[in-house]
């Protein structure tokens, strides 16, 4: 025996995941403590201290020089992955500063579907018959949905299709997670820079004017929306993606839950239903994932069993 051990799931990766996810799922606590500020506001600030805090990580780490020379092409799709995200942010604090969580729960619960539906559109990927089970299920959870509402759940529906789109795109572009959102906040940075600048002319705007405790909220949006990237990025190089797409119901699941249990939003059976039907959804489309990647790994094991016996 060469006293070699196999790969398998560091431990610090499932920590840094869950931690992404822990964080992500507190979010209603945090933008619903941003209720002060307008939407529009609050997701300036966001994008603005991102980007701030994101210039001086990649400072620190010597990789500044990764921002230049990024041709035509590269740009184009960061402006793309700026947009999609900052779609996904601006809808995201719509919703939890109105009092809809649960909806914006959701739209990370369908976000997975979402994004197997793109990958066949625009990758000519082919569905397994569980995914296409999936897929069926959430259409009919959405319809039972839409009926409860009396109208589509527009908030649920953009959430996961923009966050499934900056997936797509983040999937070609070629550059690292770090340099990718430090671009997507350049692109951004300046519409949001513009309209705080305005907001501060006309004497509109909550930052500095409400006091030292919301200012320094509005500022935290950096860090808070920084650092859980920061740490997905690490669980990302650390763990498999069967462990990753599992670790991500953590945040819809508590996201729901503080919407259910704090907020005391409305939740008919009717509702409760159609969640359901997106549970069932996500448990086929898991286990298939899982059941393919084991398969898949099995596959490598033997050929390189076959390989190295030559």
């Amino acid at each position: 025996m060469s006293g070699r051990k196999a790969p398998g799931v560091m431990p610090s990766g499932i920590a840094f995941g869950a931690g992404a996810f822990l964080l992500w799922g507190a979010f209603p606590a945090f933008f619903g403590a941003l209720d002060f500020a307008d939407p529009v506001e609050i997701l300036a600030h966001r994008v603005v201290w991102t980007l701030v805090l994101m210039l001086l990580v990649l400072a620190l780490t010597r990789t500044l020089g990764s921002l230049r020379g990024l041709g035509g092409r590269t740009w184009l799709l960061v402006s793309g992955a700026s947009v999609a995200i900052a779609v996904n942010w601006g809808v995201y604090i719509y919703a939890v500063v109105s009092g809809r969580v649960v909806e914006a729960a959701l739209g990370y619960f369908v976000n997975p579907l979402v994004s197997v539906l793109l990958g066949v559109v625009i990758f000519r990927e082919r569905l397994r018959r569980s995914q296409v089970v999936a897929l069926v299920l959430a259409a009919v959870a959405v319809v039972v949905i839409t009926v409860d509402f009396g109208k589509p759940p527009v908030v649920a529906l953009i959430l996961a299709c923009s966050f499934a789109t900056y997936g797509v795109i983040k999937k070609v572009v070629p550059l690292d997670p770090r340099t990718s959102l430090t671009a997507e906040g350049l692109v951004a940075a300046p519409f949001a820079l513009g309209y705080l600048i305005f907001l501060a002319v006309t004497g509109t705007g909550a930052f500095l004017s409400g006091g030292i405790s919301p200012s320094l909220l509005l500022l935290a949006a950096g860090p808070v929306t920084a650092l859980p990237l920061l740490l997905f990025g690490m669980a990302a190089q650390r763990v498999p993606l069967t462990t990753m797409g599992m670790l991500q119901y953590l945040t819809p699941a508590l996201q729901m839950a503080w919407g259910v249990a704090v907020l005391h939003e409305d939740m008919p059976a009717s509702r409760w239903i159609g969640f359901v039907l997106i549970w069932i959804a996500l448990v086929v489309f898991t286990t298939d994932a899982v059941l393919a990647s084991r398969s898949r790994r099995v596959a490598r094991t033997e050929g390189g069993s076959v390989g190295g016996a030559a």
